[in-house]
């Protein structure tokens, strides 16, 4: 009898650990996926998501994490997209064929939308922490979450303010054609003329761009006020630069993309005070600012570098993860998804709960201006 009963024990444990690989010396292997660009013009952002998933993953492992009756070793397993959307699916599908029990990316909408299908099809949960563009969580995928606010909550909150806040009237829109770039700068678009704004001009470039002389003395003849653009901080920070050598004194705004430690490096001298404006999805207030500061802190500490963006969402992803196969007692992707559905969690971005989409409930997001090489918070709206 007392052997049947450890026989069943030990088919319970193993059911509970499905999933999970094996170390040799039989401890069970939780396997996290990270995707982003660890080259390529926004290499430094893709590094800081890296950086925040091994941090999360070194305390969980240090803390020691009981999962089915064993405690797990976590794992990552971090690959490079270079930002590309056909790099991006062949490394959701090398994360697939590792058999990963979670994915925390890719950082673009452009990556994270097409790499989406490929884990929905394999059943692995999977949590971007910047992704905005709202097709990644309309496309039906059970599988798919996010723990930052959408395009049109960003870009939305940001057309009003450009013209209310800072009374523009003449309003030039640009953006890098990219899916977030292109996504926010129409969300933008729709709110600034929705509340009384005019668009002067509307610009297109690239994610790799330059040299925006032709772009911008177009838009210099039509005497903005405000000059939005979507994209990313490779392309804002030169174009910044060639703002000013233009004697354009419009003000600039932009979403996370551009919200970046990196920013004042990449203007080259092109910033003025104040006369940036972005918004960065996700903010915390109150007492959440200690824990905050604790994480950059902690970070600074392990890298010996500041946090760029979007390694505190990351962290916190990775988290969430953990916590809901902790709920479940189970690492297997199946069985833990409903309990990711329900998480509630309290990370050093603020509370996280989902709602039907994935979509990350009552996001905030937090408006920034620059002084000098210093970011500073104007705002957290939700």
């Amino acid at each position: 009898m007392k052997r049947s009963l450890f026989a069943l024990s030990a088919v319970v444990i193993a059911v509970a650990l499905a999933g999970c690989g094996k170390k040799a010396d039989d401890q069970p292997v939780v396997k996290i996926g990270h995707v982003g660009p660890k080259s390529g013009a926004i290499a430094h952002l893709g590094i800081d998501n890296e950086n925040g998933a091994r941090m999360a993953i070194d305390e969980l492992n240090a803390k020691g994490v009981t999962i089915g009756g064993k405690k797990v070793k976590f794992e990552l397993l971090g690959e490079d997209d270079a930002g590309d959307p056909k790099q991006g699916t062949a490394a959701a599908q090398k994360l697939v064929d590792a058999k990963v029990n979670g994915v925390v990316g890719h950082l673009n909408s452009g990556t994270s939308i097409p790499a989406s299908k490929i884990y929905s099809d394999a059943g692995i949960p999977q949590i971007s922490p910047s992704a905005t563009n709202p097709t990644f969580t309309r496309q039906g995928f059970k599988t798919t979450f996010r723990v930052v606010a959408d395009d049109v909550h960003l870009g939305g909150t940001l057309g009003r303010y450009a013209t209310g806040e800072l009374k523009g009237k003449q309003i030039a829109v640009i953006d890098d054609r990219t899916a977030y770039g292109q996504g926010v700068a129409e969300e933008f678009l729709k709110a600034a003329t929705a509340s009384g704004g005019t668009i002067a001009s509307r610009q297109f470039t690239n994610d790799k761009e330059k040299d925006f002389s032709s772009i911008l003395t177009a838009i210099k003849a039509t005497k903005p006020d405000v000059i939005f653009f979507g994209g990313m901080d490779a392309v804002g920070g030169p174009m910044l630069r060639q703002m000013k050598q233009l004697g354009i004194e419009a003000k600039y705004m932009g979403g996370d993309g551009i919200c970046t430690g990196e920013l004042p490096n990449l203007a080259g001298g092109g910033l003025v005070k104040g006369n940036v404006v972005c918004a960065e999805a996700g903010g915390v207030e109150g007492e959440q600012k200690a824990g905050m500061e604790d994480f950059k802190k902690r970070y600074k500490e392990k890298f010996n570098i500041d946090v760029k963006l979007y390694a505190p969402y990351v962290y916190d992803a990775v988290n969430v993860l953990a916590a809901a196969m902790v709920k479940a007692d189970s690492a297997d992707p199946a069985k833990y998804l409903p309990e990711l559905a329900k998480t509630d969690y309290k990370g050093v971005t603020g509370q996280i709960a989902f709602d039907e989409k994935g979509d990350i409930k009552n996001g905030a997001l937090t408006l920034f201006t620059f002084d000098g090489d210093k970011r500073e918070q104007i705002a957290v709206v939700r």
